[in-house]
């Protein structure tokens, strides 16, 4: 068999039985994560934009819910705006450099309110788009991110056409035509964040809709790819420039839990400037308030070389911000852990000053997600820091995760209480249902501080 036929034939079957409880409880994790962090974007200019535009463009029966206003539109259109919502503070999870869960769960989720779907299937569908999606960002990103491809989009049309079937109970064969079709639909380019635009924020609703695209055309009977992965103009030849090993691919699946792999983001800026805030943070608390000369951070190349990570602005954008290892540092260590209100800080002296004084180098000796920085006191002496994490790191409990939610909310003047409605429905999505989640959108929308 093809690796697409495999992999179809491991997601269709996926049931509560074949997960294993910690890939289930941590599919929970995910839909908290991705709610909280949506709510928290209420805040964000972002969903307004894509919801007009969605409006504009989607007409037809209110099928699904705009979290952003409650009001009813299309399921293409929930896909866009809610999509929107949980891109807005760039803090969504992320599987290595992908961002699965902004595209699939508001996909799903519009589904099931539209009836095509049943809330019964949620977890499994959310955890067969995982997989897909995982396994060829940990297979390719490392050769597709330094081309400019954003992992996001071009593996994540793959994981939401595999959600998909998988809401539809699609079987093994139709599964892998989703698939097929959906490698026929990726792409997306990262020069989004070179620049500091919006496009990356828009990406994600537009790549779970060419993957429910790719879904219902397999369901509907088209003739599709089956060596879309190792074919001789498949997805790894065709971006990443070189072979699949076939043999290796299909051993991890349903063995390395690509769900397991998930992490959620302790701050709004890029996922790979996590590790470094964590160290700039400690660093603020040795340096007690002496003046810093020079910052050289060390990280892994591969992180060095995404779009945007070297940056010393000037900037007008939080897409700028989120994204320049310079920034996020000097941020950090003048003012402490970032906000999204910090983030739009383009013109203070200060920060702009150290800024010019953070130098980004690769150095391979460090491991992806890890880093090295070293201060040089304008004084004299240096303060140093090594700060080397994993994904599990960041892969938080349910019950820890929710703690960490009530923060974040409290940044966007939202109270506790929002964050347990959430939760509630997230323990329990099919019996909640989603009144109970768009009650707690409900209680969030007129208390949200924009």
């Amino acid at each position: 068999m093809t690796i697409a036929q495999e992999l179809a034939q491991f997601t269709s079957a996926l049931t509560r039985d074949k997960i294993p409880q910690q890939v289930w409880d941590k599919a929970h994790a995910c839909l908290l994560n991705g709610y909280g962090i949506a709510m928290a974007g209420l805040a964000t200019p972002y969903e307004p934009v894509a919801r007009a535009a969605a409006l504009a463009m989607y007409g037809g029966p209110g099928e699904a819910t705009l979290l952003g206003s409650g009001g009813m539109g299309s399921v293409t259109g929930a896909i866009m705006a809610n999509g929107a919502l949980f891109h807005g503070r760039g803090q969504e999870d992320t599987c290595g450099a992908a961002h699965l869960g902004a595209v699939m769960i508001p996909l799903l989720m519009a589904l099931v309110e539209s009836g095509r779907g049943s809330m019964a299937d949620l977890i499994p569908a959310m955890i067969a788009g995982y997989e897909v999606g995982g396994l060829f960002e940990e297979l390719l990103a490392g050769d597709t991110t330094p081309r400019g491809f954003r992992a996001t989009t071009l593996y994540g049309t793959g994981a939401a056409a595999a959600a998909v079937a998988r809401l539809y109970r699609m079987d093994a064969e139709r599964t892998c035509a989703a698939l097929g079709n959906a490698v026929s639909f990726s792409g997306g380019l990262l020069q989004t964040f070179a620049e500091g635009t919006d496009e990356w924020r828009y990406q994600v609703g537009m790549t779970a809709q060419a993957g429910w695209t790719a879904a219902e055309l397999a369901r509907s009977g088209s003739v599709s790819l089956r060596e879309a992965y190792e074919g001789a103009k498949g997805l790894a030849r065709a971006f990443a420039g070189r072979p699949l090993d076939k043999a290796d691919t299909v051993a991890r699946i349903g063995r390395d839990w690509q769900t397991l792999r998930v992490a959620f983001k302790p701050f709004p800026v890029c996922a790979f400037n996590q590790t470094p805030v964590t160290a700039a943070l400690s660093l603020r608390e040795k340096l007690a308030g002496r003046a810093i000369e020079s910052v050289v951070v060390r990280m892994n190349p591969y992180e060095c070389g995404y779009a945007g990570m070297d940056s010393k602005g000037p900037f007008s954008t939080i897409g700028g911000t989120l994204m320049s290892i310079p920034f996020c540092i000097a941020q950090t260590l003048l003012r402490g852990a970032p906000s999204m209100a910090m983030m739009t800080e383009y013109h203070e002296a200060d920060i702009n000053a150290l800024v010019e004084r953070v130098d980004l180098v690769a150095d391979e000796g460090v491991p992806t997600l890890c880093c090295r920085i070293e201060l040089r006191l304008a004084g004299g002496g240096t303060l140093s820091e090594i700060c080397d994490m994993t994904p599990s790191d960041y892969a938080w409990s349910f019950e820890d995760l929710r703690q960490r939610l009530v923060r974040t909310a409290g940044q966007e003047a939202l109270p506790a209480t929002c964050i347990a409605e959430l939760a509630e429905f997230c323990a329990d999505p099919e019996g909640k249902g989603t009144a109970a989640l768009h009650a707690a959108f409900a209680m969030a929308r007129p208390l949200i501080r924009r």
